[in-house]
């Protein structure tokens, strides 16, 4: 138990430091402790030897994977319901077109080029067609684009980039069985329910005792989970489609979002990241750099090029398109669940998850920068404070 004891505190030690460095370079926390989790394990390892960092520990990979579930849940809570009512042609099509371009585009690139093996071809191309919402979120929440009907689009469309991600997951690698069936209808069936007895828990229990409904969503996520992973599935997959389904309930309960987003970023996730990153092989990396750089201009250009045009549809101004397409050129969150779940399943090799994180961290960083120092669209920002100055005044707007 002691053991337990320290390997936990050097852990948490390490995602306090990350948070830190977070705040003060303006950059996702998940971002730093990926990053961090890669030079931590090389220097623990490397002090008192391979193992020590306790990275496949099950106790480790227990939170780190609770961790992961309960950041799909709540990626799929925080979509707010008006902009796909509102929105709806501009979030699907920019949405479906930024997750199949740098599918297929990814994958050609890892087959043809790279030459990996289709399994893990399509694997790549899984995990580079990813959004970040978790970089995208944040950087619409400082700008104040969080509130305009831009960034709404925005957010919308890197929902349903991300919905496709974790469908094609599903579909591509678990098994087809017996299993697969119970799988499905059982999931539909709960999920089905899932709404209405939350909102029943709710009207009865809720803010009556302690926290019954973070318990019921973690009945519910964890006995999923089992089901998943007993049909040889993935545990993250029916989480996303939870959070969905609750996403209208969560907007009207803004507190129990907040506090469980608490419990998840500030305990559990932490776990997953610096796991993620523990597992990247820098001497990979050091021995073929210009593979993770085929696979980040992969990523890039398959993005810009199917999106862009895309995007010209809705948005006419051209700072409005670039910034538009630059940030669905993010990539974060599931891209590392999906190659983590390549690399747990023996569809990729160490090697190549070591790329395919790289490649990720890299995709939520550069396009970030670019498009918030050359493309922001500050004139939106501007439109906004002089309607809201107008509504302070009293001023008709007509």
């Amino acid at each position: 138990m002691e053991t337990i004891y320290i390997i936990a505190s050097i852990w948490l030690g390490l995602a306090v430091f990350s948070a830190i460095v977070a705040y003060h370079l303006r950059v996702s926390v998940a971002l730093v402790e990926i990053v961090v989790g890669i030079f931590a394990v090389a220097a623990i390892n490397q002090w008192r030897g391979a193992g020590t960092f306790g990275s496949d520990l099950e106790w480790i990979r227990f939170l780190s994977s609770t961790g992961a579930i309960l950041l799909t849940f709540l990626a799929g809570a925080e979509l707010d319901p008006r902009v796909i009512r509102t929105k709806w042609k501009e979030v699907l099509v920019v949405g479906f077109v930024g997750f199949l371009a740098p599918f297929f585009g990814c994958a050609a690139f890892a087959r043809f080029i790279l030459h990996w093996d289709p399994h893990a071809s399509w694997l790549a191309g899984v995990a580079l067609s990813t959004t970040s919402m978790a970089v995208v979120y944040a950087v619409m929440l400082e700008t104040g684009f969080n509130k305009t009907e831009f960034g709404k689009g925005i957010l919308g469309s890197c929902f349903v980039n991300d919905l496709g991600t974790v469908i094609a997951l599903g579909l591509l690698f678990a098994p087809f069985s017996y299993k697969t069936i119970v799988f499905v209808v059982a999931t539909t069936v709960i999920l089905g329910l899932f709404p209405w007895m939350t909102s029943l828990l709710h009207k009865i229990y809720g803010n009556r005792t302690a926290a019954i409904r973070a318990k019921w969503v973690m009945l519910v996520l964890f006995g999923l989970g089992a089901l998943a992973l007993w049909s040889g599935s993935e545990a993250v997959l029916p989480a996303y489609i939870a959070g969905m389904l609750l996403a209208e309930f969560a907007t009207k309960e803004e507190h129990w979002v907040r506090r469980l987003r608490t419990l998840t970023i500030g305990f559990l996730t932490p776990f997953y990241f610096l796991r993620a990153g523990s597992l990247v092989s820098l001497g990979a990396l050091a021995s073929a750099p210009f593979v993770f750089l085929i696979l980040l201009a992969g990523k890039v250009i398959s993005k810009i090029f199917g999106l862009y045009p895309i995007v010209g549809l809705f948005r006419k101004d051209k700072r409005e398109k670039w910034y538009y397409t630059l940030m669905m050129s993010t990539g974060l969150t599931f891209g590392t669940i999906s190659s983590l779940y390549g690399l747990s399943h023996g569809i990729i090799s160490k090697e190549q998850y070591s790329f395919l994180v790289a490649t990720v961290i890299g995709s939520a960083v550069i396009p970030t920068l670019i498009a918030n120092f050359a493309f922001l669209p500050a004139h939106l920002l501007d439109q906004k404070k002089k309607i809201g100055k107008m509504m302070a005044e009293g001023i008709d707007e007509e």
